[in-house]
This record gives C-alpha cells, sequence and structure tokens, in this order.
C-alpha cells in the first residue's frame, strides 16, 4: 500500500515535471513571436505617448496624467532591458530563454493595459479641449445685402494666402459686430481655419484682461500666473502647431498680439480679423487690408426693417409710414433693430404708427424706447474725443440741416471765430489745425465726406445726439430751426438767451426792429431768399456775436448797426445777388479775418485791384515767410470754367483769379510768386502768359487761361534760360481764339517736368500742341483732352517730334479728342509703345482713319470709345490688330 502511494506521488511529480518542462519548451519555442508582440506593444504605447504629448498641451496635463507619463518612461526602460536580453540569447540555456520568453509575455500584457489606460484618459482630456468653433447667435444676412456682400469680400481675404491681418472699419452702428459674427459662424472659414478664438475687446481693456479671455477660450486653466510674458508663452506654446484665426471685436486702441499671445505674421497661415470704428487703429495694427463699412443703402434698410417687423408691415396704410421711419434710420443696422423692435409691438394700428414716426422725428427730444441704448452707444464717439476742442467743433456742426452740405473751409472759419481751434497764432495755423481737428471727427465717423469736393456733413443720426447734448448743456443755449419752412422770426423767448442761433434755409422775409441778444455769438440767416432788409436797430445788442451769415438772401444794403459787431471775426454775405455796397460801418469791425462778397453787386474791380496793391505793399500778413493762405479773386467773372480752380481740394493753396483785367500790374506778378493756382479770365494786353514773369512762378501747380483772346502762346521759351514752371500739374486752356501753340522756343530742361493734365478747349486757331523739344519734358503728363479746335491736325506733329523716341509720354493713361474736324492722325506711326494707356475717346473725329497701335504696343488699353460709324471707316495695317481693338470697342 505504501508503495503504491508513493508511487502514485511520483507519478504526479513526473507529471508536474513534464508540464512545467512542456511549458517551458512553449515560452522557448515562442520566444521570437513574443519578442516581437512585446516590441509592437511598446511601440504603441510610444505612439500614444507621443500623441499625448503633441496634442495636449503640458498645460493641460492632469496629476493622474503626468503619473501616467512617468510610469510610461520606467515600462519603456523595462522592454529596453528585455530587448537587450533578447539579443544576447546565443549564449544562453534553454530554460533562460524560457524564462525570457515568459516575462516578455507578462510585460506585453502590462504595456497593453498601461496603453489602454493612457488612450482613456487622452479621451477624457479631448473632451476638454476648446471647440474649433464657438457659434455666436446672431442675425442671419441676408443674400446679396450689403453686409453679405462685405462678409463675401472679407471671405476672399482670408483665403488669400498673402493676406495676414484684415480689418473691418465703419461707424458705431453699421453691424460691424454682425458681420464678425457671421464669419466666426461661417462654415467656409471652420474648414479654412484650426480654430477660431473670438475676443471681444472693450473700451476698459487691458493686456491682462484679454490674455485672460484668450486664455479662457483656450481653456486654459492656469492659476498662480503673475506675468502678462509668461501668460504669453503659454498661449504660444498652445497655438504653436495649429491654424487659428484671431477676431478681435470693437478693437478701440493698437493691439500687441505678439506681447500679449506670444505670436507673430509668420505662423502658419494663421490670420487676424478685427472690427474697429477707428481707420487710425487698423493703421496702428499694421493690417493689410482694410474693409469700411457704410450705412445701409435705403433698399436694404428697408428689406432688414420689414423682416424684423413682420406681417404688420404690409399694411397699405402702414407700409408709406414704415418707409418714411427706415429713413430716420440712416441705414444704421443697430438703430434699425432697435427702432423695429419698437414698432413691431404697434401691430397694424395706423395712429400709433404715425405717432411713432412723429416721435422718431423728434427723439433727441422726446423719450422712445429703445433709444437710450441706442444713444449710449453713438456718444462712446462723442466721448472718446481727445479734447473739449474737438467736442465743441462736432457740436457746432449740428447748427446745420441734417445731411446738408457744409463747405469744409467755412465751417473751419466758423470754429476759428468762435474761438474753439487752440494752439493757433495765426488764421493760416487756425485752417491747418482745424483741418485735423476735422480729419479727427471724420475718423470716428461724427462727420462724413461729402460727395462733393470740400464738403462735409453730419448724418441726421449724430446731428440728433449733438442737439440732444447741447439741450442738457448748462453752458448752452441754442435756437436750431434750419429748413423748417419758417416764415417768421421765432418767438421771443426763444432766442433772447440763445448764444448761437440757425435759421438758414427758411422763408424768413422780415426780423424783429430790435433783438435783445447780448450773449449771441453765432447768427446764420442764410439762405432766407425771401429776407430783402434788416432793421437799422437789429444788431445793436450783439456786441459779442462773432459769426454773422446772410449769404444767400435778397438785402439791399446792411444796416448802420452793424458797427456794434465789435467782436465779429467772420462776416458772409456772398451770393447775395442785390446787395450793392458795403457800408462805412464795416471800417468799426476791428476784429473781423473774414469778408466774403463774392457773387454780389459791389464793384469788385476797384475793390480788388486798389486793396491787393494796398495790401501787398503795407500788411505785415505779406511778409517773407508769412504762414498767410490766400484766394484772391481782382474782378468779376460768370465763367463756369473757372470753378475748377474753387475745386481744388487743398486748403493751403493760395488761389488768384485775374478778371477782365489789362497788361501787367507789377502787384499781380508778385502776388504770382507766392500762387499755387492762376485763373487768368478775359484779359487783355498780353500775348503770352510768359508777360507775368514765369521764370519766378515756382510755387504754381494748377493754371487756368479763358477767353483771353490777345493770348497766341501760353509759354515763350524765348524770355528764359533756366527750367520753368516746373511744379505745374494742371493745365487748363479754354476759349482762347488766336492760340497757336503751348510753347513757342526753346524749352529748358526740367520745364513742365510735373506737369499731369493738358485740357485745350475752343482754341480756334491752334495747329501745335507738342512744339520741338516739349514732349521730351512730358514725362508725368497722364491725360489729355483736345476739344473743338478745328486747325489741329495732327496731336503729336511728325515735323515738330522727328526724333521722337518709342517711351515717349509714358505715363500718358488718358486720351480724348472731341470735335476735331480736321485732325487726321494722332501720331505718325505706331512706333510708340503707349505703356500706360488706359482709355481712349474720340468723338466727331471723321477724318481720323488711322490709329498708332499695332499688336504688341498699347497693352494696357482697356477701352475705345467713340461712334460705331467712325470705327467703320477705319483703315486697318493688319486684321489681327483690329479684333485684338475690337474687343475693348464701347461704340454708339
Amino acid at each position: 500500500m505504501a508503495a503504491e502511494t508513493l508511487a502514485a506521488t511520483a507519478g504526479i511529480e513526473v507529471y508536474r515535471d513534464g508540464k512545467c518542462i512542456i511549458k517551458r519548451i512553449v515560452y522557448w519555442m515562442d520566444l521570437k513571436r513574443n519578442y516581437k508582440k512585446l516590441m509592437q506593444e511598446a511601440g504603441d504605447l510610444r505612439a500614444t505617448k507621443d500623441a499625448i504629448c503633441t496634442e495636449i498641451s503640458r498645460f493641460r496635463l492632469t496629476e493622474d496624467m503626468r503619473v501616467w507619463i512617468a510610469r510610461t518612461g520606467m515600462i519603456e526602460e523595462e522592454v529596453i532591458e528585455l530587448e537587450t536580453k533578447y539579443e544576447k540569447k546565443q549564449r544562453w540555456r534553454l530554460d533562460c530563454l524560457a524564462n525570457l520568453s515568459r516575462d516578455m509575455t507578462e510585460k506585453c500584457n502590462q504595456v497593453r493595459n498601461h496603453r489602454e489606460e493612457g488612450k482613456l484618459q487622452k479621451m477624457t482630456l479631448a473632451m476638454e479641449l476648446p471647440e474649433p468653433v464657438r457659434k455666436i447667435h446672431t442675425l442671419k444676412l441676408q443674400e446679396n445685402s450689403s453686409l453679405h456682400k462685405v462678409v463675401r469680400h472679407v471671405l476672399g481675404f482670408l483665403d488669400d494666402e498673402k493676406i495676414r491681418r484684415i480689418a473691418i472699419c465703419g461707424m458705431v452702428g453699421t453691424a460691424k459686430t454682425t458681420i464678425m459674427e457671421n464669419l466666426n459662424n461661417h462654415e467656409k472659414v471652420a474648414k479654412m481655419f484650426d480654430m477660431i478664438i473670438w475676443v471681444s475687446v472693450t473700451k476698459e481693456w487691458s493686456e491682462r484682461k484679454l490674455q485672460d479671455a484668450i486664455l479662457q477660450r483656450l481653456k486654459l486653466d492656469v492659476q498662480g500666473l503673475t506675468s502678462i510674458e509668461e501668460a504669453a508663452l503659454i498661449i504660444s506654446e498652445e497655438l504653436k502647431e495649429k491654424k487659428y484665426l484671431i477676431v478681435l471685436d470693437e478693437v478701440w486702441d493698437m493691439v500687441d498680439l505678439n506681447k500679449i499671445m506670444g505670436i507673430n505674421d509668420n505662423q502658419k497661415d494663421s490670420k487676424v480679423l478685427l472690427a474697429s470704428r477707428y481707420d487710425g487703429v487698423c493703421y496702428d495694427m499694421e493690417v493689410d487690408e482694410i474693409v469700411d463699412v457704410q450705412p445701409l443703402s435705403l433698399n436694404d434698410a428697408w428689406k432688414m426693417f420689414k423682416e424684423k417687423v413682420g406681417h404688420p408691415i404690409s399694411h397699405p396704410l402702414i407700409e408709406p409710414i414704415a418707409r418714411h421711419v427706415v429713413e430716420e434710420c440712416h441705414g444704421l443696422p443697430l438703430l434699425i433693430d432697435r427702432v423695429a423692435r419698437t414698432f413691431r409691438k404697434k401691430d397694424k394700428n395706423v395712429s400709433r404708427w404715425e405717432d411713432g414716426l412723429k416721435r422718431l422725428q423728434r427723439w433727441d427730444s422726446v423719450k422712445i424706447e429703445g433709444m437710450d441704448e441706442v444713444l449710449e452707444r453713438l456718444e462712446i464717439c462723442y466721448e472718446d474725443l481727445k479734447d473739449g476742442e474737438q467736442n465743441e467743433c462736432f457740436l457746432y456742426a449740428a447748427l446745420y440741416p441734417e445731411e446738408s452740405e457744409i463747405y469744409v473751409d467755412y465751417l473751419i472759419e466758423c470754429w476759428r471765430a468762435e474761438g474753439f481751434i487752440n494752439h493757433a497764432n495765426n488764421f493760416k495755423q487756425a485752417r491747418d489745425r482745424g483741418h485735423t481737428v476735422l480729419n479727427e471727427l471724420i475718423k470716428v465717423s461724427l462727420l462724413e465726406r461729402s460727395n462733393k469736393s470740400k464738403c462735409v456733413k453730419m448724418n441726421k443720426v449724430f446731428r440728433k445726439m449733438a442737439l440732444k447734448i447741447l439741450s442738457q448743456s448748462a453752458n448752452s443755449k441754442i435756437l436750431v430751426k434750419p429748413h423748417e419752412e419758417l416764415e417768421d422770426f421765432p418767438r421771443k423767448e426763444e432766442w433772447e438767451l440763445a448764444n448761437r442761433i440757425s435759421l438758414m434755409d427758411n422763408g424768413v422775409s422780415t426780423l424783429p426792429k430790435s433783438v435783445d441778444c447780448h450773449d449771441l455769438l453765432t447768427l446764420l440767416l442764410q439762405r432766407n431768399k425771401y429776407l430783402t432788409s434788416i432793421p437799422e436797430l437789429f444788431f445793436m445788442s450783439m456786441c459779442h456775436l462773432q459769426v454773422l451769415d446772410l449769404h444767400g438772401t435778397r438785402i439791399l444794403a446792411l444796416p448802420f448797426s452793424l458797427s456794434n459787431l465789435i467782436s465779429l471775426k467772420a462776416l458772409y454775405l456772398n451770393s447775395c445777388p442785390d446787395l450793392i455796397e458795403i457800408t462805412a460801418s464795416v471800417e468799426a469791425l476791428k476784429h473781423l479775418e473774414v469778408l466774403d462778397i463774392r457773387k454780389t453787386k459791389i464793384n469788385l474791380i476797384k475793390f480788388g485791384r486798389d486793396h491787393l496793391d494796398l495790401f501787398v505793399k503795407h500788411s505785415p500778413l505779406w511778409e517773407k515767410d508769412s504762414c498767410l493762405t490766400f484766394q484772391f479773386s481782382v474782378g468779376c467773372h460768370d465763367s463756369a470754367f473757372a470753378q475748377i480752380l474753387e475745386s481744388i481740394d487743398n486748403p493751403t493753396h493760395n488761389i488768384l483769379k485775374l478778371v477782365n483785367g489789362q497788361g501787367v500790374d507789377p502787384v499781380i506778378i508778385k502776388v504770382l510768386m507766392e500762387t499755387n493756382a492762376f485763373g487768368l479770365i478775359g484779359h487783355k494786353g498780353v500775348s503770352s502768359l510768359s508777360a507775368f514773369g514765369i521764370e519766378k512762378m515756382n510755387k504754381m501747380f494748377n493754371c487756368l487761361i479763358d477767353r483771353c483772346h490777345e493770348i497766341k502762346t501760353i509759354f515763350d521759351g524765348h524770355k528764359t534760360s533756366e527750367a520753368v514752371l516746373k511744379w505745374l500739374e494742371n493745365l487748363y486752356i479754354k476759349d482762347v481764339p488766336k492760340l497757336e501753340s503751348i510753347w513757342e522756343g526753346p524749352v529748358c530742361a526740367g520745364s513742365l517736368a510735373q506737369l499731369a493734365s493738358i485740357t485745350l478747349c475752343k482754341c480756334l486757331e491752334l495747329k501745335k500742341i507738342f512744339s520741338h523739344g516739349m514732349i521730351q519734358q512730358l514725362l508725368q503728363l497722364k491725360h489729355l483732352r483736345v476739344e473743338e479746335c478745328y486747325q489741329i491736325e495732327e496731336i503729336i506733329m511728325e515735323s515738330e517730334n522727328a526724333q521722337l523716341v518709342p517711351e515717349a509720354l509714358p505715363k500718358l493713361k488718358t486720351l480724348i479728342l472731341l470735335d476735331l474736324p480736321r485732325l487726321t492722325r494722332i501720331w505718325a506711326n505706331d512706333s510708340l509703345e503707349w505703356p500706360s494707356l488706359q482709355g481712349i475717346e474720340i468723338s466727331m473725329c471723321d477724318m481720323l482713319k488711322i490709329l498708332p497701335f499695332n499688336q504688341v504696343n498699347a497693352t494696357n488699353l482697356q477701352s475705345i470709345k467713340g461712334q460705331q460709324s467712325w470705327w467703320g471707316d477705319l483703315v486697318w495695317e493688319d486684321d489681327a490688330t483690329k479684333q485684338r481693338l475690337q474687343s475693348l470697342c464701347i461704340l454708339d
């Protein structure tokens, strides 16, 4: 029995040993496979760790993840140790190899489990990463609306790899934020960038606040940061492998993104999009493109209002009222939105709509629901002005009708007279400073450039805001009723304490015999066309009046009480067609700086010639190096052509118009030395402009000659041995019937070097435009217009320009030839290159049969305007040239 038990025990041991041996043999046989499996799992673990370290910023790693990464490093070292043993396996016994294979199997399982744990933690962290786009609830823009076009415009810039920074600029309330929100939500933008970061930059922004907003957007919870530099490093590291778009809304001042975010414009196709009401901020931010956002068109404004109000607007009695409501919103989406909310509540009640419109038209003085918010937004622009000088200048512009054209020079003269312009010792400095103030007001959209040259305007919304501010001011009482169809002067209680009165553009025909206005500073009565007389005592109490505007009235004379205006600085009597003389009372106006008597019946010839001579000889303003800016008109004219000089949009240009004069006056020569724009109109007794001493006209930019029937040449080269008129840019010549040439005689190098435009009209005897040697000086000529010059046969005469090089007239862009019945050719052949020519217009030139073009010259030509019959009669050297030019034709 004992023997049997011993045998059984021995059998079990043999079985166990055999099983162990078999297991070891299996491990030994699987060594290579286990090694490969371990290496595969180790590679996967390494890839998981690398992905975590690459995709997840070190600032996002949790403590558990840091422990996992540390444990991964230990496991990788253990795998390397096993790998080293495997490489030395040839020296080992079978049982040692079996143990190595077993260890690899166990390590493989450990690696796999550790990797799965890492993947799980990575998934948890990934859910906490910032989303690529945070959609913003906003107004959806209508297809093809002006705002939608802005969005498309910006999308094009975002898609352009050369453009890194884009700005959307526009006045307050023009829906810049709405445009930005639509871009933020746009699916095309989401596809362009890995991440879109939206930040609203408030007026009270700081570098730290901006950084905190960005860190929050990136979901970076960074505790204990003490410096902006540290935060910038964290943001930079988070974004370094991403293609991102930074969207900055309502930027008030320059934002240094490199300092705040540690980024620059060289980072992986990333871009910056910002919105600001200040174009200066856009330039400071070094943007590549600025997209200007204007108020909505009336049509787009109507569509927006209609969409927001809904079905009541379709009512036939309400729609006309609603359209007037929209007009009061001046195309500002902000205002349209608030007004629409208010009017939507009125449903289809016509009476309530009519009442709402009337109240809206007076919302500067009547409280309307929603307007406080709008006013608050608008007043930010006013409050943000840099100093009181700009505030006063802005408020003064509210004295003029809404949307009316205000001449810039006139407005600045009024500012100067009222004492708003600081740090100006003379009129020139005041004018320059005034333009600086004006540009600042335009930059913040409080004033707008007008389509009319040299004018600005104030839109109705900002004007109502300004009037509201003025009405609440303790230091200012105003009476402002321009363009209100008044027939009578307002009641006494309205004007007696006013310090500024504006009654322009009304039908006032009579004024009170006397008024008690001791505090009155400005009185604007212009364009009251029925006002024919001013009572003799009317001005008696106005001893502080500084601006008086009576222009465009029908007054016959000025009252003797004018002499009481001892503080008056600006007096406007222009366009008073019945005003015959200025009374002796003017002599009492010791502080008068501006006196405008254009288009009156005052004897300007006597007044101008005598006083100009006296002024030049005795006034301290006419001293060498003086800062004087002048616009002199000696003589009276009705030349519409001369308006060209008045349209010159440069406040510092000195202008002289000499009308219906005779001969050469030394004082005129002296004034011409300082003149930038000269008009010679109806002058007699001279045969050329050279008689006035062109060698001394070194400051001349513009020259106009009209109806001078004795002039035969403009410039006489025989009378000078040096370059003349080196800075002349524009030359206008009209109705000079005896003119034979523009330049006669030798042309000194450098003469007419800056001449950019030549206009010739009704010069009946003119045959020669470009005399010998003249065309070589015209390297800057861009525009040539020749009209009703009936003797012209060639624009460039071959006999005068035999050695003309192909590069002649390198800058010429436009060529206009009208009613030249004898013109046969522009130039003798097609040898000129015409490198800059873009457009030509030819009409009533029936003898012109050949154009100076071929297949390879005039490569920038874009249009040829003319008559179908003329084009059909042209003769061509080859069909290829005809076909090339045919595609550019605009024929009638």
